[in-house]
């Protein structure tokens, strides 16, 4: 959501001050009234999970080793980087040690995923590549942007050329989709859209990091507006399946492609290139606007916003907490079964690397009744 609601405010920024959108005549307080909005939200966001480190530290520990949720754990500092970029006052006012701390947690997290994707048995990339993975990427391509933008110059390229090469033995371990992986769930069949953030990101990076969107910018642009396309006739792909927050995956890649195509425009200034930017920007902000009417009625309305998330993984490591292990030795035997029998469920789940939440707490609940284990 965070992400989503703050590349809004990069994206009406944009088009407010480029030359291919200027006969749009934005007005300016779009940018402070949707800059404001991802603020609030990234603030309220954030209280939120805080709470759930301090109360429920077990399940923040089980998404770090989930292999799907651990790539969000990149989204704080991207969404931190797009609020720095939209923010409605020139961003080279930002100090540049402010780059440096949003980069310091993508910097650790890189070494810390990349060198599992490389190196770790279970967790090898051949082994959990899906398309979230592509947020352990984009934050590279996002701080190389901004840095670019706020006249750094080595540490930009350096993010990039990391991010680039992850990024193309990411794309082509996806494409094979060796018979190690599992399919995603359907529910998560929106996180497909990831495929089209990276390359355009990148091309926008590109752009600031060289001054202009020559050849190179170019190719990363025409990547990820191929895959936007190939996605977008695929219909089958992207229906048959509830309501989840899961939608807010289309929202950052589409936006992310109208900001590229806003820039190239730019550069290729003709009717067809302007129609294509209006064009994009309108479907971005009318999908924005649209899941967002939509969370928030499935949230206050019918208040099933999180019908899947009651347990996100089972793993081999046993809880620490004192409170927890109490619980378990005074629960009934079924529960007792069930501790016992989480090595063995480790094992089988080697088959498949990751599963949704609704079939993980399908198998919970078929192995331990109402046991509140899984919650």
């Amino acid at each position: 959501m965070c992400l989503g609601v703050s590349s809004q405010a990069m994206l009406w920024k944009t088009l407010q001050t480029e030359p291919s959108t200027k006969f749009l005549h934005v007005h300016p307080v779009v940018n402070h009234v949707l800059w404001w909005v991802s603020v609030a939200l990234m603030v309220v966001v954030s209280i939120t999970y805080l709470l759930k480190i301090v109360f429920y530290f077990e399940a923040v520990r089980r998404e770090f080793h989930h292999p799907v949720r651990v790539n969000f754990f990149f989204a704080p500092w991207i969404a931190c980087l797009f609020l720095v970029k939209g923010l409605p006052h020139p961003v080279w006012e930002i100090h540049h040690a402010v780059w440096y701390v949003l980069m310091a947690p993508i910097l650790c997290l890189d070494l810390k995923i990349y060198g599992q994707w490389m190196s770790s048995g279970e967790r090898r990339l051949s082994k959990v590549a899906n398309p979230s993975n592509h947020l352990a990427v984009v934050g590279n391509f996002v701080g190389a942007l901004l840095g670019a933008r706020m006249g750094l110059r080595e540490l930009p390229i350096f993010f990039f050329a990391v991010g680039l090469a992850h990024y193309g033995v990411l794309f082509v371990t996806l494409y094979q989709r060796l018979p190690t992986n599992v399919q995603l769930p359907k529910e998560l069949h929106p996180v497909f859209f990831l495929f089209v953030a990276a390359p355009s990101v990148a091309s926008m990076a590109w752009t600031r990091i060289s001054g202009e969107f020559n050849n190179g910018a170019k190719l990363l642009y025409f990547v990820s507006l191929f895959l936007y396309v190939s996605l977008v006739v695929r219909v089958n792909l992207f229906r048959g399946f509830r309501f989840s927050l899961a939608w807010w995956a289309y929202t950052f890649p589409m936006t992310s492609v109208a900001l590229a195509t806003v820039l190239y425009a730019s550069e290729v200034d003709n009717v067809l290139t302007r129609s294509l930017a209006v064009g994009l920007s309108g479907i971005a902000v009318v999908t924005v606007t649209g899941v967002l009417a939509t969370t928030m009625y499935h949230a206050f309305v019918r208040k099933d916003l999180f019908p899947n998330d009651v347990s996100i993984a089972i793993t081999r490591r046993r809880p620490k907490f004192s409170k927890i292990l109490a619980h378990l030795r005074s629960s009934g035997s079924d529960v007792k079964e069930l501790v016992l029998s989480i090595p063995n469920f480790s094992s089988n789940s080697k088959q498949g690397a990751y599963s949704d939440d609704a079939g993980s707490n399908s198998r919970m609940s078929s192995s331990v009744g109402e046991s509140p284990v899984a919650h």
